[in-house]
C-alpha cells in the first residue's frame, strides 16, 4: 500500500487496533501498535524497525524498538482475538499446519542453528517456526505460531538468559509444537474442521494418532515408503497348541507394502481425472485414485492396541482403515504424490483431492507475510521480540484480508512483493 492508501484506511485501522489490541494495557502501547502496522503495510522493500520509522510521519525508532523488543505485553490474547475475527470471516474448510524458516547470520538470534532451511532449500543457519493457518480456496490467515527451539538452545543457559527465553520453554519436536497450538486454539473454543499437513508431519504415525485421539479429521501428505496392508487384509491367530498357555495373538500374516506399491499395483486404469480448482491459465487437474488401506508399523499398532485393551481388555489385531489418495499425473511413469486421510469411507474422491491440494493457499500467505509484510525482516534477537513481531505481522495480514473481503470497501493493494520470488520459499 502507498501512503495515500494507508491514510484512506486509517479510521478502519484504528478501530481494528482498538479491538485486536484491547488486551494491551496502555493506550500509548496500542498507538505504537497502530504505527507498527502502518509501517508493515506501507510500500518499502525492507520492514526493519529503522526502515519503517523513517517512512512514517509519526515514526519514532526508539519507541517502536521499545514496544517490540522490551515491552511486556502478552501476544497470546492478541492472536486469540485475531483468530476469532478471521475464523468468523473466512469460515475455513481446513486448518493447515506448516513451518517456515528465516535465514540468519551469527549465533545469538533466538533459536538460530544449522538446520534445514526451506527458504534456501538446504542446511543453513536459520530460525524455524511452526504455524497453523485457517484456509479456504479464497482466503487464509495464520492463527497461531511457535518458534522451534533446537536442542542446543535448551541447555545453553547463557544464550537463554540473553534472549529472555521463558524457563518453561524447552526443546519440542515440530509435530508436538503443532499439537500444542491445536490444543491452545481448542482452549480458546476453536476447533479445526479438518487438519492438512505436508509429509514432514503426515509421515509421523504419532502425529496422526494424536489428531485421531483429539477427534480431528485430517488429510496429510506421506511419502511413498510408508507401509500399509490392503483394506481386505485380515489378521489371523494360529491354532492354540495344548491346553495351557496364552492364546496366540492375531496378526497379519502378509508383510505390509509401501503405499507406492499399493497405488502402482492398481494400474493406471484405476486413476481418474479430477479437477480441484481454477488456475491462472486453466483449471488444475490430474489423475487420482483413492484406496482404503490399513497403515502398519509399531507406531500405528501401539496406540490402537493400548486403546482396545483399555476399553475391552483385548485387541483383535485389526488395524484402522484410512483413505490412501495417490496422484499419477499424465506422462509420469509412476504415482508422484500420496496422502492419508481418516475422512469417512463415503467421502467423494473430488473432496479428498480438493482438501489435499488446499495447502496451495498458504503459499500465498507466506509470499505476502514475508515479501510484503516483512515477516522475516525482524532484526531483534529476543524471544519476546520475535513473538511480538510475528503477532504484529499477523495482525497486518488479517487487517488487509478483512479489507479485501469486505463488500463495502475498495480493495486495498497488497504490500509490494518481489514477483521473481519462487512460490515455495518458506
Amino acid at each position: 500500500m502507498d501512503a495515500h492508501e494507508v491514510m484512506r484506511v486509517r479510521a478502519k485501522l484504528a478501530l481494528f487496533v482498538a479491538d485486536v489490541f484491547a488486551s494491551v494495557p496502555r493506550k500509548d502501547q496500542r498507538a505504537k501498535g497502530d504505527c507498527y502496522l502502518r509501517g508493515l503495510m506501507l510500500d518499502g522493500r525492507r520492514k526493519s524497525i529503522q526502515a519503517m520509522a523513517s517512512r512514517l510521519p509519526d515514526g519514532n525508532e526508539q519507541n517502536l524498538q521499545q514496544f517490540v523488543n522490551q515491552s511486556t505485553w502478552d501476544p497470546a490474547p492478541v492472536r486469540r482475538r485475531i483468530a476469532e475475527r478471521m475464523l468468523a470471516l473466512v469460515s475455513p474448510a481446513a486448518w493447515v499446519i506448516d513451518d517456515v524458516s528465516f535465514p540468519k547470520d551469527g549465533t545469538m538470534s533466538v533459536g538460530v542453528a544449522p538446520q534445514y532451511c526451506g527458504a534456501l532449500g538446504k542446511q543453513a543457519n536459520c530460525q524455524v517456526a511452526v504455524s497453523v493457518h485457517a484456509v479456504t480456496d479464497a482466503a487464509s490467515c495464520p492463527l497461531n505460531w511457535r518458534l522451534f527451539l533446537p536442542e542446543q538452545w535448551a541447555t545453553d543457559a547463557g544464550r537463554r538468559h540473553k534472549t529472555r527465553i521463558p524457563a518453561a520453554v524447552g526443546h519440542r519436536e515440530k509435530w508436538l509444537l503443532a499439537l500444542d497450538m491445536l490444543d491452545e486454539l481448542a482452549g480458546w473454543g476453536m476447533v479445526a474442521p479438518l487438519v492438512v499437513a505436508d509429509a514432514n508431519y503426515g509421515q509421523n504415525a504419532h502425529f496422526r494418532a494424536a489428531l485421531q485421539e483429539r477427534g480431528l479429521a485430517y488429510v496429510v501428505a506421506v511419502r511413498g515408503n510408508i507401509t500399509a496392508h490392503p483394506h481386505a487384509a485380515v489378521p489371523v491367530a494360529p491354532p492354540r497348541r495344548g491346553s495351557t498357555g496364552n492364546w496366540p495373538q492375531p496378526r497379519y500374516r502378509q508383510s505390509p507394502l509401501p503405499v507406492a506399491a499399493l497405488a502402482t499395483g492398481e494400474g493406471r486404469a484405476a486413476f481418474q481425472e479430477v479437477t480441484w480448482r481454477p488456475g491462472s491459465r486453466s483449471a488444475l487437474c490430474s489423475s487420482f485414485a483413492a484406496l482404503r488401506v490399513r497403515p502398519a508399523g509399531r507406531a500405528v499398532e501401539r496406540p490402537v492396541r493400548a486403546r482396545a485393551c483399555a476399553e475391552q481388555g483385548w485387541w483383535d489385531g485389526v488395524l484402522p482403515e484410512l483413505w490412501l489418495l495417490a496422484e499419477w499425473p499424465p506422462g509420469e511413469e509412476a504415482p508422484t504424490g500420496y496422502w492419508l486421510s481418516n475422512l469417512p469411507p463415503d467421502t467423494p474422491i473430488a473432496e479428498l483431492v480438493r482438501l489435499a491440494k488446499i495447502r496451495w493457499r498458504i503459499e500465498h500467505d507466506y509470499r505476502e507475510l514475508k515479501h510484503g509484510l516483512g515477516l522475516d525482516h525482524f532484526e531483534g534477537r529476543s524471544w519476546p521480540g520475535w513473538h511480538h513481531h510475528v503477532t504484529l505481522v499477523t495482525a497486518a495480514h488479517a487487517f488487509l484480508t478483512e479489507q479485501r473481503l469486505s463488500p463495502k470497501a475498495p480493495t486495498p493493494a497488497s504490500p509490494s512483493t518481489t514477483s521473481s520470488m519462487p512460490s515455495r520459499t518458506h
